[in-house]
C-alpha cells in the first residue's frame, strides 16, 4: 500500500451554498502543492499526497507535517496524519498521528467496527461479539466471504490493514469541483498552469506518470492509426467478461454506458474479480464424497462443495462459497444460454466459477 499524508480541514468538509468553503479548500490545496505537485482531492475538505518522496526531501515526515501546517494555518485549521493506505491515513489525520510504516494493523486493531461505515455489518458483528477491527481482522479470510458476502471481504481487508481504502471515502466529483474553482477564479477562467518536476523516484514513483503515458499512447496512435490503441470501458452485463468493452483510446464518447444501471438478472455482486480469464479455465468441483457437484434446474446445489481442482492442479478444500446465481440469456431464441455462477474459496485463492451444461469453469480469480 502507498504511504500517504492526509490533510483534513474540519471546517470545510461540508459545502455551503455560496461556495466559500470550497474556495478555502482550493487555497489549502494550492498551499500544499508547494510540497508535492501530485495532490488528490479525495472529497471537499480532504486531500492526500504520497508521503515518501516529499518527506525525504523536506527532512522527514514530522518536518513535512510542520511545514504543511504552517503553510495552511492562515487559511483554516487543518489536521494532518500519515499512515499506510488512505483509510488509516484519514483516521491518523483526525488524531494528528504519524503511524509508523507497517504499523497500520496495530493502529486499526482497537478501533470499533462501526468506523468502517457499514452499519449492517457492524450490527451483525456486534451480535457475534466482534466489536473491534482487530477482532474482525482475526477471522479467517475463507470464512468471511461465506458469512458476510463480498462487502464483508472488502471491509475485512481494510480492517486488517491489507487494503488501503473503502469506496465511501472518495467523492468522484471532488477533483473536478476543485479544478473548476481553480480555473474559474482567474481572469477569463484560464486554467492554472503548474510546473511538474519529473525526477525519477523523487515523488515516490508517481509524478506526471499519467501525462507521460498519454503522450506515449498518442505517439503509438500516430503510428498505428486511431484504432490501434484501445482502452476498456465499463458496460452493463452479467459476467465480468461481458462488463468490459474496448473502445478507441481518447474517443469522444460518454464515459458511462447507459446500460450500467439496467437490471441484469444473475449479475455477480461486488467487488469485481482481479483477473478475468480470456478463456475460462477447466475446473472440477466435487462434494465430500468425491461426486461432481450439480446445479438443479431451479439453480440449487444438489450437494455442498467439498474440493476444487483448476486445470488439473492439485485438489484444494473449499472452505467458503456463495451462490449460485442463475443466468438465462436469450431465453427467447435458439441460441439460449443457461448457466450459473458462484464464488468459492479454495486453498489460498477465491474464484468465480461458471457451470454450464454440467461442466465447471473458472471464469475469474479474485486474487
Amino acid at each position: 500500500m502507498d504511504r500517504l499524508l492526509v490533510v483534513r480541514c474540519p471546517d470545510l468538509l461540508d459545502e455551503d451554498e455560496d461556495g466559500t468553503a470550497l474556495r478555502s479548500f482550493v487555497e489549502v490545496v494550492d498551499a500544499v502543492e508547494a510540497y508535492c505537485p501530485w495532490i488528490t482531492a479525495v472529497r471537499p475538505g480532504l486531500c492526500s499526497l504520497p508521503a515518501r518522496g516529499p518527506a525525504r526531501y523536506f527532512g522527514g515526515e514530522d518536518a513535512l507535517i510542520r511545514s504543511i501546517v504552517g503553510a495552511t494555518s492562515d487559511i483554516t485549521p487543518v489536521e494532518v496524519g500519515v499512515a499506510d493506505g488512505l483509510f488509516a491515513a484519514v483516521l491518523a489525520a483526525r488524531r494528528g498521528l504519524v503511524v509508523p510504516p507497517g504499523g497500520t494493523p496495530d493502529f486499526l486493531a482497537p478501533l470499533p467496527v462501526g468506523i468502517l461505515g457499514n452499519p449492517g455489518l457492524a450490527e451483525l458483528l456486534a451480535r457475534l461479539g466482534i466489536r473491534t477491527l482487530g477482532d474482525f481482522a482475526a477471522l479467517p479470510a475463507s470464512h468471511v466471504l461465506g458469512r458476510f458476502g463480498a462487502d464483508g471481504v472488502t471491509c475485512h481487508r481494510v480492517a486488517g490493514g491489507r487494503s488501503g481504502e473503502l469506496a465511501e471515502l472518495r467523492q468522484p466529483l471532488a477533483r473536478r469541483r476543485v479544478d473548476e474553482q481553480r480555473g474559474g477564479g482567474r481572469p477569463g477562467g484560464a486554467p492554472r498552469r503548474a510546473t511538474v518536476v519529473d525526477e525519477p523516484g523523487f515523488w515516490g514513483g508517481v509524478g506526471d506518470t499519467d501525462v507521460r503515458a498519454g503522450r506515449s499512447l498518442a505517439a503509438v496512435q500516430d503510428l498505428l492509426g486511431p484504432d490501434g490503441v484501445v482502452t476498456a470501458r465499463l458496460q452493463g452485463g452479467r459476467g465480468p467478461a461481458q462488463r468490459a468493452r474496448f473502445v478507441t483510446w481518447n474517443a469522444r464518447e460518454p464515459q458511462e454506458d447507459s446500460t450500467l444501471g439496467a437490471p441484469w438478472p444473475g449479475q455477480i455482486p461486488p467487488p469485481a474479480p482481479v483477473v478475468v480469464h480470456p478463456t475460462p479455465l477447466r475446473a472440477e468441483l466435487v462434494d465430500a464424497r468425491g461426486e461432481p457437484v450439480r446445479v438443479s434446474g431451479r439453480c440449487l446445489l444438489a450437494t455442498a462443495p467439498g474440493r476444487l481442482s483448476v486445470e488439473e492442479a492439485p485438489w484444494a478444500e473449499v472452505t467458503a462459497w456463495a451462490g449460485p446465481w442463475p443466468s438465462d440469456e436469450r431465453w427467447w431464441s435458439r441460441s439460449r444460454r443457461k448457466s450459473a455462477r458462484m464464488q468459492a474459496v479454495a486453498g489460498a485463492e477465491a474464484y468465480l466459477l461458471l457451470v454450464e451444461r454440467g461442466r465447471w469453469w473458472v471464469e475469474a480469480t479474485y486474487g
